[in-house]
């Protein structure tokens, strides 16, 4: 089993949240111990800020964490989801594809299910999409 993981999630682990990180860690945990943890461009880019100079790395190769390319089909079913999401806010949405679309996406295409603490937009627009939530 693949399981891609948002960032909120290594977020809360990486920075210790008080009030997530023992519930994501064990949630991660569990998730590894049933296959692939894998993460997409945008949750690199989201997470790095979070780490010095070369601890990043060492990050991912602990968790066992692989980035795995966008696709094609990923990018264009984030444009797809984010064309609806615009549509029903009658374009008061600002006009960026929002992480979480690309995300969501990248979920669908490349992996088996999404760990997230879930912030509706992948209920929402991914509703293929298996969640699990620490």
């Amino acid at each position: 089993m693949r399981t891609a993981i948002d960032s909120s999630v290594l977020l809360d682990v990486v920075l210790e949240d008080a009030r997530f990180a023992d519930r994501s860690e064990a949630a991660l945990r569990s998730a590894a111990a049933h296959g692939a943890l894998v993460i997409c461009e945008c949750v690199l880019a989201e997470i790095r800020p979070a780490f010095a100079r070369g601890e990043i790395e060492l990050f991912l190769e602990d968790w066992g964490l692989e980035l795995v390319p966008s696709t094609r089909e990923s990018a264009l079913l984030a444009g797809e989801m984010f064309g609806l999401y615009l549509s029903r806010r009658r374009g008061t949405a600002p006009s960026r594809v929002l992480p979480d679309f690309l995300i969501g996406a990248h979920a669908t295409v490349v992996a088996d299910r999404l760990l997230a603490r879930d912030r509706g937009y992948y209920r929402d627009y991914f509703r293929k999409l298996a969640l699990i939530s620490p």
